[in-house]
This record gives structure tokens, C-alpha cells and sequence, in this order.
């Protein structure tokens, strides 16, 4: 069956057979089994030569069409008969075209399975599927996600990944070359409201346990196994009654396929797909049927028939249904009373007594359900006299045990018989190894030498005879095949080989194999070949393993032993292959287990004949250095004195027969002047003293080599699309490329974009370089840039470089769609509206006319545009915006952007607040769709009420500067009203003034001396007193009322320090040293023989120290390196020290 979609056209077939070609002098056509006549048809145009026949329609419509749908038969006539067509059956049928359908939304839990339908349009055209997204990227398949025959999508369960809104199943139609993409499917899966549950294999296609399936021998079929579970289960496929065929069948579609390719009837039968998971199996069978379409088995042949002769025209077909046989005569049915000269038996038709009215086409028709086949057979009654077509005396030469074959052609009609006779032998034929077969020749099966002879052909009835020699040669056996060695790493290994050949045959090739490899091939010299045998020596009760045979080479200066062969320990002689045209010594070692014995006595010295060469170089070839210079190369071993090589060489055309000789000694050889790139054979031959080497096979050379002369010609270009052209040319005279052709270059210049370049900036220019074949003269290039200006040239090159370039050829390219906008960028000036501003696409590909926004369906039809606020947009919903540069060619690449309305701002709702000494961290939740907005800050400091003005973006503030261990109260206010309050205290202990220690004074220290040396002279005077006899109570002084200044300091007094000379203690250091606490305004001195210093702090202060607020005056005169510096102070003693001594 034919279908057309667009034309007509229906051809006959030159009929040809081994006897006759036909030339037809008459067609005629039937239609659905009436005759039917294009030529009177104006719809139809007929195109008739010699041998064909052909019609076609001359308008393209489909009503047009529709009338000639049908079955149609040709008849073809000549004087000899009429051949008959097999029926071709013409159909129409409209291209598939795209239909208008609704949008599908698919809702559906994890886990479950589903199916998405593509429903491509009906055609009689198979479609191909491609599940696409809207970026045109195939759908990721896997054994979870599978496309059925059918074309819906499968899931075997569902994730919630597989939600998108653009699962698209595109409609690809190969004959009309069409791809129509259905309306996309949005899924969208929900996360289930429990775990996600196992589940057993279920059949999703096909559905319940057993499926029927028929085919058609020698077409593709496919078995569909598509299964749902959770786990996804796994497919195996098996065949229940045999084995599936590996040459016949593979698994697609990650084996829920199985894919038969030209079935035939021995793959009928029960298939079985099984499904399995972790919770269980499942089984579907399918049943297989093939049947069949006639197809012949055995057709008649066209034959020559002389009158008189019975004529057998064997057919047998073979189908499902079997077929039904028929014949006809020149397209005529036999009438249904066979006579006695036309008998049809099983489908061969007997023809009795031909006469020369019998000569006619014969066809023979073969139907069933499935179709109907037909053979057309040439009957040819004449009369011939019988020729022998074979040469007389042909001489046939075979080796024993071939398979003789002794021609004997004949012609004539009759047909002529022919006997075969021989001189040794009565009767051939009584040798059953003797075969005479029907076209005179005679087979002798293995045959051997005293089948040789001459054997005579004679035609029945005639004195017409020829005489074929036959002549057996003895087989080729091998007399000594090499033996298994065993050789130490680093030494020789040495095979031999000894054949025995027929003479007639020459010396054998032998081919050596290694694990069946070919190594090399040599030929064998019986010449060549000496036999050494020795004397066993005292092997001191450890056997001799084997023997080495090594030699030495006379011709060499230095002495220089090298391993020949190894035999087993049991010999006592070896055969020893030899090179000719040297000189040889031999030695033995024995080797047992122990190890090697001293080698032998060298044996007399043995020189082998020289020879001619045995081989002729290899790798012949010609190297062109320069021009006018032909080098010949390569180099092998010699077999006798004088070793040299000759050189033969000829030009290739028009030289005739003779050849240019010289020889070398070595290569390489120079022949000079013979000029640019000309053709030369070439032959090598190795030649010494003796003789010559085998006459060598010639090779082709070149001389040297050149740039080529020309261009190519006929440069074109043809726009395809906007990327794409396609370059054409004339190729270059082989004479003017002036060596070997390695290709053409294409040199395409990039020039500006725009067909405009004159209003555009210039570009930075870049050349594309494609490469083609030698043989080529048309090439398709890509990946060019839309509406932009090109230049193209070409030129050939050899090994040697290119030649000149063609003119240059301008083209520009077509507008392309351009490519995306550089940049888009979001904007929302209320909870309604959004502003998009963006940027024109870098790659505009033509002339921009605007710009398409498919959200709704906004145009832009002036191409300076550069933003567009859309309103009245909800402001709880996101939105995807898409944007796309638009030229004449079409819309272009999206620039893609997601956002928001952004709502109107406000502060925060709460505030987390963290203290440290000096700063409190403030942090909020910003709220990210709406405004910034700006709020105050307020707190108490040194310097009074501060106020800090914040962002509600921010997130985090931090305020500084603040004074440890202090409490805080932060009020936060946004529009003159307070939205949120609270109190913190800052980390660490309030500070303290102290005033300045008068200890390090000098006055003070001579106040001190001075004291010191009054109270000594009172302590003299009293010493003198005493000493006088007065009296003087120390007691009472001692027990007397305490100075109150020298009075302990009680635990609850704040900021009181006594400084008790008879306290001091070595272990606390004077802060006098360091620190100017001992200044003179801190010192209070009674004169008392007890000092004290006290360190008073007014109430008021630590009122002031914890309440920042009141002023910063109370800190003033504190020193940075003070001890009362919170920076300074140690932990451990709360910021002061337990006590301060006064050092003499």
C-alpha cells in the first residue's frame, strides 16, 4: 500500500531476466480490475521511455487526489508475451494537523501512580513521541517515568518533584516531516498526609494477565510490560515454550519493552513479563501469532524450449494462511478444463509438446488474506543448433584431496546433452565420486594422481567435442614442525620448520602464527639446513634437562656466541636452520637442574652457498623533499656478495613499456627533474652476485609536491535559515593542485551585525575556517549569526599549504529571533502595581520591534522602551514575569524574573535585646515583602537623651558607647508613637573617683624623716629622763582611748581605707609606684605617730554612677590608666584593691 499526501506518482519496473531483456513496445493500466488509461486522464501527466512507464498528477489537492485511490495492475507487451505487475494499492490520507484543545490541570498525592495522555491526531502514519517541557528539554524517563506505545506518560508512583506545569507531548510524523505540540499538562502533586507507602506491582499496560498480539512475518513488533508499585519494580521478560532469540529480539524503554525485529513464524508462541518488588510479584502473558504474507519458496525459470518438449514450470509459495497457486498466460487466467498440453499439479504447471504458439509469459500468482504475489517466466520455443561454448584443451590443475571441476558450456535448443569421457576408465559415472551436473559440468571429489589425464566432452547426436586436461600435484605436508622449547628470559628461541612440497608448486610460503596471530611468512630452503650431533658428557647423577645449541658468526671480528636452538635431553642431534652466504661454528651446553656445563669444543667451521635475495624490500615509497625530487626508501638484509637494490621506475601514463634503471647500495635514491606532483611506478628489486630477488610488485609514487595554482570557481552561497548556509563550488583541476588533494577551506569573515553597518559601532572582525573533504562540492554550514554581514572565500590545499583564495563573496544572513533582554529588574511602587525595567538583548538578531510580556499578553511595540508597570495585581500572590525581545523572524529567548508587590512598611512587633559592657545588641524579624521604613530610638546616656534613628530592614542595631553596669531604659518609637519599651542593664561594675595618694610625695617623705628624727630625739630624751630616775608609763598609754582615726574600718563603710604602718605586709605592693593615687592632695597628717589616709566618696557619686542620666561630670578627673577604669580593673577584686601600704 501506497500513501501520498501531497502528489501521485506511480512507476512500471524494467522487466530483465538471465535470457531476455524485455523491451516493452505496449503498457496498458487497470484500476480496481477495469482497464484504465492515464493518457486520456488531463489530470494526469505521462512520462513513458524505454522499459518504463510512469504517471503523475498534475494538481496537488486532496479532492484531486481522492479519485485515484485504488488498486492498480500494469501490463507490459512485447512480441514475446506480457509481463504482469505485482498490485499496488494507492490510498490518500490527510497530513495530521494541530487541534484547538483546553488546558489540563492534574492533581494527585505522593505516591500514587498516574498517567498523562498525549492523544496524537489520528493519521494512518505512525507518530514518534517526545515529552518535552517548554524549554524544549525531553522529560527526564527512567523506570519510574516511561512512554507507552501509546504515547501517554506513565508514572509508576509520584513524588512531589514531578510537579511543573509544562509536561508537553510532542507529535513527530517523519513522511510529512511534521512536529505538532500538544497543549501542555500541569501536574501538580501534593505531599501525602501519611508516609509513603509500599505497594505491590500493578499492570498499568496492558491491563489484566493475558494479551493476544498478531504479526506479520518480517515486520517489528513490540511487547509493552508497564507496571506500577511502590518500590518501582523491576521487568524481566522470558519466553515459556524456548529460548528468546538474541539476534531477533532486544528490551527498550528500560525493559518494559520487548522489541522484535523480522519476525518470523518460529517466534509464535507464549511470552511471560514478570514485575517484581520488595511487597510482591506480578505476571502478565502474552500470546504470539504470526502469520504470514505469501513469499515464494521456489519460482519458475525462464528457459529456451525447442517444439516437441515437455515444459515443468515449478512455483511453490509458502504463508499463513497458505497460499493459494494460480497461473495465467499473458495475463489471462487458464480456463478452469486443463487440456493435454496444460496440466497444473501442487502449483508447477506442465506444458506437453510445446510448439512455437506456446511461446508466451507465464505468471504464476500466490494469495492469502495478507496479500498476493506474482512472478513472471519466459517460455521461448525456438529452434538453435547446439555450440559448445567452452575453450578446447583448457588445462584444470588441482592438489590431492580438492574437489576437480572440468566445464563443458553448451547452447542450443533443444537444450543439448553431453557426456563426459576419459581414456583411463570405461564409464565415469560408475565412480560415485563422479558428479555430471545439468549444465555440463563434471565434478571429481577428492581427487588424486591417478585421476590425472584427459577427459573429452561430446554433445549427443553431433560430432562436437572439446578436451580438458587434468592435472593433480601432490599435497603439501610438513615433515618437521616445530617443538616446544623452553628458553631462559633473555635468550634465542629458535622454531624450525621443514616442509615438502610439489616441485611444480615452487618453494612453499610458511606462515607462522603466534595464539593464532600472524607473525610472519618465509619461504623454506632445503639448502640451508644442517644436522649436528655430540657425544653426551658425565652428567654426575643429575640428568641433562636439555641441550643449547649456539653459534658463531665467522664474518665478525669480535667473538660472539649467540643461542640457535634448544633440544630435549634425550637427543643427541638437532636439525639447524641456516642463513645463506655465511660462516658458522657450533657449540653445545648441557643444563640440568644443577645448572650449565662448560660449552663444548667449537665444532669445524660451516659455510652455506650464497643465494639470491629471497625478498625485496618493503614500504616502498617516495618522499618529496623539494620539488623535482623523487626519494626512494627502505632497507633489508642480503643473502650473498655484492649486495645492492635495484631501482626501476616509469612515469605512470604515457611512457609505455620501458622502465628507467639503477641501483643503490643503500637508501635513499634521488632522481632528479622529473617535475612538479608527477605520477611514477616504482619497483625495488634486491639483487646480489648470485642472483636476483622475486620480481617486486610496482607501487605508485609522486614527485615533489607544490602549493596549488588556483582557486576553486563557481563559489555560491545559499541562505538556508538565519544561521545556517550552504556553500557550493567547482573543484580544482587535479593538475593545478600540483599534489595530493587533502580538501577545500571555507574562510568566512565575521563582519558587523545589522544590515545597517554604517549606524552600527564597528565589531571586532573573526574568521570561521571549515574544513571539507577532497570529494566534496557542496557543504552546510551553521552556527552563524543572524542579520549579520559575511564575506566568504575559498581555497584548496595540498600537504604542501593552500592555495589562493576565491574572490570574496558577501552575503548576509536572515533575522533570527533575538536573543534574551540583558536585564530585568523588579520594582513595586505600591502593593498593587509593579514596574519591570530592563535592558535591550545583546544579541537583537535583526531589527527589534518590540517586546512581548505573555503574563498578560502585554506588547510592546516601541523598541526603546525600557520598563512597563503593570496594576492592579494582587498583593498576596508571587509572580514569574517573562520577558522577550520580538523582530520580524519571531519572539525570542525569555529573560526570566521572580517577585512580589511589596506592602507597605511597618516596625517591628518586638525587639530582642542583648547586653554587653559598653553596647546592647538590638535584633528584629524583617519583614521581607514590605517597605523600609525609619524608626527612633531613645535612652539616657553622659550626655543626656540620645535619639537613634533605625531602618526596619536592618535586622540588627547595635547601640554603642554605653557605661557598664548600668541600667537602661530604651523607649522605641515609630510616628511620635512608642511601639515598643523595655530596661536593660549593661554588663560589668560602676566606676569611683578616687583622689590622688600623696605616698610618692617629697615633702611628704621629709614631713616623714622629719618625724622620725623628732620622735628618735624624744626617745633619747625620755632614755635620759628614765635614766635619771623618772618614771613613765607606757601602759597607760598603750590602754588608752584608740585615735578614732586609727580605728578599724567596718565592712559596711563604702570607700574607706586605713593605712596602718604597723600593718604593712611585704606581700602588697605600694600603688604609689604606679598609679597617681599618693598625690598631695590625698594626704591627712595629725602628727600622730599613727598615719592614716582615707578615701572618702560622697553618696551622691555612687547615685550618679549608677544613673547616667543626672550628667557625665561625675567621671571628670579619672585618668585612662586609672584602676577605677572598668577596662582595668580585676574581677577578682570587684574593681578595688584590699588594701594599699605605704613602703619607707
Amino acid at each position: 500500500m501506497f500513501i501520498f499526501d501531497s502528489d501521485l506518482s506511480l512507476n512500471t519496473v524494467s522487466l530483465t531476466d538471465p535470457f531476455f531483456f524485455f523491451l516493452c513496445s505496449s503498457f496498458r493500466w487497470t484500476k480496481d480490475g477495469e482497464e484504465f488509461d492515464p493518457g486520456t486522464d488531463p489530470e494526469l501527466k505521462v512520462a513513458e521511455n524505454a522499459g518504463s512507464f510512469a504517471f503523475y498528477t498534475l494538481s496537488n489537492t486532496m479532492d484531486t487526489l481522492k479519485q485515484y485511490q485504488g488498486k492498480y495492475v500494469c501490463y507490459a507487451s512485447n512480441e514475446l508475451g506480457t509481463a504482469v505487475s505485482n498490485e499496488a494499492t494507492l490510498s490518500t490520507d490527510v497530513p495530521p494537523t494541530q487541534q484547538k484543545e483546553k488546558k489540563v490541570s492534574v492533581k494527585s498525592e505522593a505516591g500514587s501512580s498516574i498517567v498523562l495522555k498525549c492523544n496524537p491526531p489520528q493519521s494512518s502514519m505512525e507518530p514518534i513521541i517526545h515529552w518535552m517541557d517548554w524549554k524544549l528539554h525531553h522529560i527526564k524517563l527512567s523506570k519510574r517515568v516511561v512512554v507507552g506505545k501509546d504515547g501517554n506518560l506513565y508514572f509508576a508512583y509520584l513524588t512531589t518533584e514531578d510537579s511543573r506545569n509544562d509536561y508537553t507531548c510532542n507529535v513527530q510524523y517523519l513522511a510529512t516531516r511534521t512536529i505538532l505540540a500538544k497543549e501542555p499538562i500541569t501536574l501538580t502533586v501534593a505531599p501525602s498526609n501519611s508516609l509513603l507507602r509500599n505497594k505491590r506491582p500493578q499492570m498499568m499496560r496492558p491491563t489484566g494477565s493475558h494479551s493476544v498480539y498478531h504479526a506479520l512475518r518480517g515486520q517489528t513488533m513490540e511487547l509493552e510490560c508497564i507496571v506500577q508499585g511502590h518500590p518501582t519494580p523491576d521487568v524481566t521478560w522470558l519466553r515459556k515454550d524456548g529460548e528468546l532469540s538474541e539476534s531477533r529480539t532486544s528490551k527498550e524503554m528500560f525493559d518494559r519493552r520487548l522489541h522484535f525485529t523480522n519476525i518470523s513464524e518460529s517466534d509464535a508462541g507464549e511470552y511471560q513479563c514478570s514485575a517484581n518488588n520488595s511487597q510482591g510479584k506480578l505476571t502478565h502473558i502474552y500470546t504470539v501469532i504470526v502469520e504470514a504474507a505469501p513469499y515464494w519458496t521456489k519460482e519458475p525459470v525462464s528457459q529456451l524450449y525447442a517444439p516437441g518438449e515437455t515444459v515443468r514450470l515449478d512455483c511453490q509459495a509458502d504463508g499463513i494462511p497458505t497460499p493459494t497457486i494460480s497461473w495465467t498466460i499473458n495475463g489471462i487466467p487458464l480456463s478452469g478444463q486443463c487440456t493435454h498440453q496444460h496440466n497444473s499439479t501442487r502449483g508447477s504447471l506442465i506444458l506437453n509438446d510445446v510448439s512455437f504458439g506456446d511461446t508466451a509469459i507465464y505468471q504464476c500468482q500466490a494469495s492469502n488474506k495478507h496479500g498476493t504475489i506474482i512472478t513472471n517466466t519466459n517460455v521461448y520455443v525456438i529452434e538453435l543448433p547446439p555450440q559448445i561454448l567452452s575453450e578446447d584443451r583448457n588445462i584444470y590443475t588441482f592438489t590431492e584431496g580438492q574437489k576437480a571441476s572440468l566445464e563443458c558450456e553448451t547452447f542450443g535448443s533443444p537444450k543439448p546433452k553431453v557426456t563426459w569421457e576419459s581414456g583411463s576408465t570405461s564409464s565415469l559415472l560408475a565412480d560415485p565420486r563422479v558428479n555430471l551436473l545439468t549444465n555440463g559440468i563434471l565434478e571429481i571429489h577428492n581427487v588424486t594422481r591417478e585421476d590425472e589425464g584427459y577427459y573429452t566432452c561430446s554433445v549427443q547426436n553431433t560430432n562436437l567435442s572439446v578436451i580438458a586436461e587434468l592435472e593433480v600435484l601432490n599435497r603439501t605436508v610438513i615433515l618437521s614442525p616445530p617443538q616446544a622449547l623452553k628458553v631462559q628470559p633473555g635468550n634465542t628461541a629458535i622454531f624450525s620448520c621443514v616442509a615438502q612440497v610439489d616441485p611444480k608448486l615452487g618453494s612453499p610460503l610458511i606462515q607462522w602464527r603466534k595464539n593464532n596471530q600472524k607473525l610472519f611468512e618465509s619461504h623454506s630452503d632445503e639448502n640451508h639446513a644442517v644436522t649436528l650431533s655430540w657425544t653426551p658428557g658425565d652428567d654426575h647423577n643429575s640428568p641433562v634437562l636439555e641441550y643449547v645449541v649456539e653459534f658463531e658468526d665467522q664474518g665478525l671480528k669480535d667473538e660472539h656466541w649467540e643461542e640457535l636452538k634448544k633440544v630435549r635431553g634425550s637427543e643427541q642431534h638437532a636439525s639447524l636452520p641456516l642463513w645463506p652466504y655465511m660462516s658458522y661454528r657450533f657449540r653445545v651446553i648441557a643444563i640440568n637442574e644443577v645448572g650449565r656445563s662448560d660449552p663444548s669444543k667449537p665444532s669445524e667451521i660451516y659455510n652455506t652457498p650464497a643465494e639470491a635475495p629471497d625478498n625485496n624490500p618493503e614500504d616502498v615509497r617516495s618522499e618529496s623533499t623539494n620539488q623535482n625530487t623523487l626519494v626512494e626508501m627502505d632497507q633489508r638484509n642480503f643473502n650473498g656478495p655484492n649486495f645492492r637494490y635495484m631501482v626501476l621506475w616509469r612515469r605512470a601514463v604515457g611512457s609505455g613499456p620501458y622502465w628507467h634503471v639503477n641501483s643503490t647500495a643503500a637508501p635513499p635514491f634521488v632522481v632528479n627533474d622529473v617535475g612538479n606532483f608527477s605520477a611514477f611506478e616504482i619497483k625495488v628489486q634486491a639483487v646480489n652476485d648470485i642472483g636476483e630477488g622475486p620480481e617486486p610488485d610496482p607501487v605508485i609514487g609522486y614527485s615533489g609536491e607544490d602549493v596549488p595554482l588556483d582557486a576553486p570557481m563557481n563559489v555560491g552561497v545559499v541562505l538556508i535559515n538565519s544561521t545556517t548556509i550552504k556553500a557550493s563550488w567547482a573543484p580544482v583541476e587535479k593538475a593545478k593542485v600540483r599534489g595530493h588533494l587533502l580538501g577545500y577551506k571555507v574562510l568566512i569573515l565575521t563582519g558587523s551585525r545589522g544590515h545597517h553597518r554604517g549606524l552600527r559601532a564597528k565589531e571586532s572582525e573573526e574568521t570561521k575556517v571549515v574544513e571539507t573533504g577532497p570529494n566534496e562540492e557542496r557543504r552546510v554550514i551553521s552556527d552563524l549569526r543572524p542579520y549579520s554581514h559575511y564575506n566568504l572565500a575559498m581555497t584548496v590545499f595540498n600537504s604542501k599549504g593552500e592555495g589562493p583564495a576565491s574572490e570574496t563573496l558577501e552575503f548576509k544572513t536572515h533575522e533570527g529571533v533575538p536573543g534574551p533582554p540583558t536585564s530585568l529588574m523588579l520594582d513595586s511602587p505600591s502593593e498593587t502595581e509593579m514596574t519591570l525595567h530592563w535592558t535591550p538583548p545583546g544579541q537583537p538578531n535583526g531589527v527589534l520591534i518590540g517586546y512581548l510580556l505573555p503574563m498578560q499578553v502585554e506588547t510592546i511595540d516601541d523598541p526603546t522602551v525600557g520598563h512597563l508597570t503593570l496594576r492592579s495585581l494582587d498583593r498576596h500572590s508571587h509572580y514569574r514575569f517573562y520577558l522577550r525581545g520580538r523582530t520580524t523572524a519571531g519572539d525570542g529567548e525569555p529573560i526570566m524574573r521572580e517577585g512580589a508587590t511589596t506592602l507597605d512598611g511597618a516596625p517591628p512587633a518586638f525587639v530582642n535585646l542583648s547586653a554587653g559592657e559598653n553596647a546592647v545588641n538590638l535584633s528584629w524579624v524583617a519583614k521581607k515583602r514590605h517597605r523600609n521604613v525609619r524608626f527612633q530610638i531613645y535612652y539616657l546616656n553622659k550626655k543626656g537623651i540620645i535619639s537613634e534613628k533605625v531602618n526596619s530592614s536592618q535586622s540588627f542595631y547595635q547601640l554603642q558607647g554605653l557605661t557598664p553596669g548600668s541600667q537602661y531604659l530604651l523607649r522605641f518609637t515609630y510616628n511620635n508613637f512608642t511601639f515598643f519599651e523595655a530596661e536593660i542593664k549593661t554588663e560589668g561594675t560602676g566606676t569611683m573617683k578616687v583622689q590622688p595618694s600623696f605616698a610618692t610625695q617629697g615633702w611628704f617623705i621629709g614631713v616623714v624623716s622629719a618625724i622620725v628624727l623628732l620622735l628618735l630625739i624624744l626617745l633619747i630624751l625620755c632614755f635620759i629622763k628614765r635614766s635619771k630616775g623618772g618614771k613613765y608609763s607606757v601602759k597607760d598609754k598603750e590602754e588608752g582611748p584608740m585615735d578614732s582615726e586609727a580605728r578599724p574600718m567596718k565592712d559596711e563603710t563604702f570607700g574607706e581605707y586605713s593605712y596602718l604602718e604597723e600593718k604593712r605586709t611585704t606581700s602588697q605592693a605600694s600603688l604609689c609606684e604606679e598609679s597617681k593615687l599618693c598625690s598631695q592632695d590625698n594626704l591627712d597628717f595629725n602628727g600622730s605617730s599613727a598615719m592614716t589616709m582615707e578615701l572618702n566618696i560622697d553618696e551622691s557619686l555612687v547615685s550618679q554612677l549608677s544613673r547616667p542620666s543626672e550628667g557625665t561630670e561625675v567621671l571628670h578627673g579619672v585618668p585612662d590608666n586609672s584602676p577605677l577604669n572598668p577596662t582595668t580593673v580585676s574581677a577578682a577584686t570587684n574593681g578595688m584593691p584590699n588594701s594599699v601600704t605605704i613602703l619607707d
